[in-house]
C-alpha cells in the first residue's frame, strides 16, 4: 500500500485491527477487509486517488458514518473504504435563500443544529439523525418518520458536489428552489449509494421551524383498528408530521423488556401521531382530531409538555437498537406499500406464515418487519421467506425498501425481481459515469 502513502494530505490504514471494524454497518452484511481504509483532506488527495484506483483496478467504497442498514459501504474483495470522515467540514446558512450548504463529513444532527439556531428546519430525520453523516443521509436518500409529512431527503436537495470518474469534483445544480436545465444530475446522485461517484457536499432547502407540536400516542384494544386510521386521516386533509406505530408483539417486548419509559405503554398496539401544523395545540384542533378518530379516539394520550414529548420519540427511537440487542441475528426489512394497502399487506403477511413482528411508519406505508428467528432459520428458508415478502409488496405496488436503499444486503433480490429495462437502464448510467467501475462496485446493481 506504499502507493496510497504517497498520496497528498490523506491518512492511511492498513493495520488488521484499523480494517475490521469498516467490514461492517449497522446491517446484518460482513464485508470483506478491505484493501486500506483512507482518509483524505483536499481535492489534490481525491484525485491522486482516482487515479491510483483506476491504474490499480480498485473500487473506491464511500464511508461516513457506518450507521446504513443495506450494507451499502462495506467492503467488497479489491477495494479501499474512503472513510470521509476527515473531510474538512463546511456549513453556510442563508436565511434569504432558505438554504443550508453543508460538506458531507458533517453530522446530521449539526446540519439540522445549524438550521434551527437560524430559526429554520430540516426535516429529514432517520432513526440514526444524532450519529449519522449528512453525506450518508444524501447516498441512502434517508428517510424517518417525518417523511410521512415532509417527505425523503431528495425532496429537500437542491445541489450536489461529488467526485467523480475524472478525478475532479463537480457541482450539480444551483442553491435556487428554481432550475430547469434539463435532467437533474443532482437529483441522481441523491440515492445512488456511491455508485457514480461520492458525495462530497450539498446545498439543502429549509422551512421556517415549527413552533407548535402536538404529540398523542393512540393505543388501540383491537391491533387491526389501527390500520384504518391512516386512511380516515388523510382522505378529511389532516396530515401529521410524524405517525409511527408499534405492532402487539413489538409492543409487547418494549413493555417487558424495553427502556424504563417503555415499561406503562398502554393499548394491544400502539401509535405515535404528531402534529406541527400552527395552532394544532388549541382545543378545537384537538376536538376535530378526536371526532375524526372515532372511538379508537377513547384512550387517546397527550404530551403536555418538552419532556413527555422526548420521552415518547425516545422509546420509538431506541425500538431498532432493543431488537437488535435482543435478537442480534435478526433480519430487518424496510418494505414499504402504499398507504391504501397497509391492511391488504398485514393480512398477505398473515397468509404466507412469515414469524416476523412489524413497527414504523404507518403514515407513510414504510413498514419496518423484523425477522427475529433468521439467525436460527435455515438459509434457504430464509431466503424463501424474504422473497415472498419482497413479492407481496411488489404486488400491491410497493417496493423493497422504503429508506435504508438496497446496497449489498438485498442486491440479489433487486436484481431477480426488478424491471430488467430498469436494471439496465442504471447500468448504462454507470458505464457512463464511472466506465472503470471504480465507485463502490457490487452494490445495487
Amino acid at each position: 500500500m506504499e502507493i496510497l502513502r504517497r498520496i497528498p494530505e490523506t491518512r492511511v490504514l492498513v493495520g488488521p485491527e484499523d480494517l475490521e471494524p469498516y467490514r461492517r454497518d449497522e446491517s446484518h452484511v460482513a464485508g470483506s477487509a478491505p484493501l486500506a481504509v483512507v482518509q483524505p483532506r483536499s481535492r489534490a488527495a481525491l484525485r491522486e486517488l482516482v487515479r491510483v484506483a483506476a491504474a490499480e483496478g480498485w473500487g473506491l467504497v464511500p464511508r461516513g458514518a457506518g450507521t446504513g442498514k443495506a450494507g451499502g459501504c462495506v467492503p467488497t474483495p479489491g477495494t479501499v473504504v474512503v472513510d470521509l470522515s476527515a473531510w474538512p467540514r463546511e456549513m453556510v446558512l442563508s436565511r434569504t435563500d432558505l438554504t443550508l450548504r453543508a460538506s458531507a463529513s458533517a453530522s446530521l444532527r449539526e446540519v439540522k443544529a445549524a438550521a434551527a439556531k437560524g430559526g429554520l428546519f430540516y426535516p429529514p430525520d432517520p432513526n440514526s439523525w444524532e450519529s449519522c453523516a449528512f453525506g450518508g443521509t444524501l447516498a441512502t436518500n434517508a428517510g424517518g418518520p417525518n417523511a410521512c409529512k415532509y417527505g425523503m431527503t431528495r425532496h429537500w436537495v437542491l445541489a450536489v458536489e461529488a467526485l467523480m470518474a475524472d478525478g475532479e469534483v463537480h457541482a450539480f445544480g444551483i442553491g435556487s428552489v428554481k432550475s430547469n436545465t434539463g435532467p437533474s444530475l443532482a437529483q441522481l446522485l441523491v440515492g445512488s449509494e456511491g455508485i457514480f461517484g461520492i458525495i462530497l457536499g450539498a446545498t439543502v432547502r429549509l422551512l421556517p421551524a415549527p413552533t407548535d407540536f402536538l404529540t398523542l400516542l393512540l393505543p388501540a384494544q383491537s391491533w387491526t383498528d389501527l390500520l384504518d386510521v391512516p386512511e380516515r386521516l388523510f382522505a378529511s386533509g389532516l396530515l401529521p408530521s410524524a405517525f409511527e406505530f408499534f405492532d402487539p408483539a413489538v409492543l409487547e417486548d418494549l413493555r417487558r423488556h424495553g427502556p424504563e419509559e417503555a415499561r406503562r405503554l398502554p393499548g394491544e398496539a400502539l401509535a405515535v401521531l404528531e402534529f406541527d401544523d400552527r395552532g394544532c395545540t388549541a382545543e378545537p384542533f384537538l376536538a376535530a382530531l378526536t371526532e375524526l378518530l372515532g372511538p379508537i379516539a377513547q384512550g387517546l394520550q397527550l404530551a403536555t409538555d418538552a419532556r413527555q414529548r422526548e420521552a415518547i420519540w425516545s422509546v420509538r427511537r431506541k425500538t431498532s437498537a432493543h431488537l437488535k440487542e435482543r435478537y442480534p441475528k435478526k433480519v430487518s426489512e424496510d418494505i414499504v406499500v402504499p398507504r391504501s394497502r397497509i391492511r391488504d399487506f398485514f393480512e398477505g403477511l398473515g397468509r404466507l406464515e412469515i414469524p416476523a413482528v412489524t413497527y414504523g411508519h404507518l403514515g407513510d406505508g414504510n413498514l419496518h418487519t423484523n425477522l427475529l428467528a433468521a439467525g436460527e432459520t435455515d438459509p434457504q428458508a430464509l431466503e424463501g421467506q424474504l422473497m415472498d415478502l419482497f413479492r407481496l409488496c411488489l404486488s400491491l405496488g410497493g417496493g423493497l425498501s422504503g429508506e435504508h436503499g438496497i446496497g449489498l444486503a438485498k442486491r440479489d433480490a433487486f436484481l431477480r425481481l426488478s424491471d430488467p429495462y430498469q436494471v439496465e437502464a442504471l447500468r448504462g448510467i454507470k458505464r457512463a459515469l464511472d466506465p472503470k467501475g471504480i465507485f463502490n462496485p457490487g452494490k445495487v446493481i
